[in-house]
């Protein structure tokens, strides 16, 4: 039997990984082209820019995130409100103080 060629072999890992096949082998394919480089082509550097942008969302999805945004937006949203209360009555208060001087 033939051994296989390591573009086949990544290419077998990535279909098993869940990619699509045309990514796959794009991959594979741009990898396995002859030489080594210091980096990898612009291909395979957005496939991988993909890949973990989806598993951040995941990653985040999975730990509520959404969620604790949410809530914290609110609770911004409320003391940005409370301390605009403040202000306000600090501000009434001066104006009487001033108003009564007079």
């Amino acid at each position: 039997m033939a051994k296989k060629s390591n573009s086949s072999d990544l290419f077998d890992t990535l279909r098993a990984a869940g990619l699509r096949k045309k990514v796959a082998s794009s991959v594979s394919d741009a990898l396995a082209s002859g030489r080594r480089r210091a980096d990898p082509p612009k291909a395979v550097k957005s496939v991988v820019a993909d890949l973990k942008r989806v598993a951040d969302e995941i990653e985040d999805r999975a730990t509520g995130g959404p969620q604790k945004r949410k809530a914290a937006a609110k609770k911004a949203a409320a003391t940005r409100k409370r301390n605009a209360a403040k202000r306000s009555q600090a501000a009434k208060k001066g104006a009487r103080t001033r108003a009564a001087k007079r």
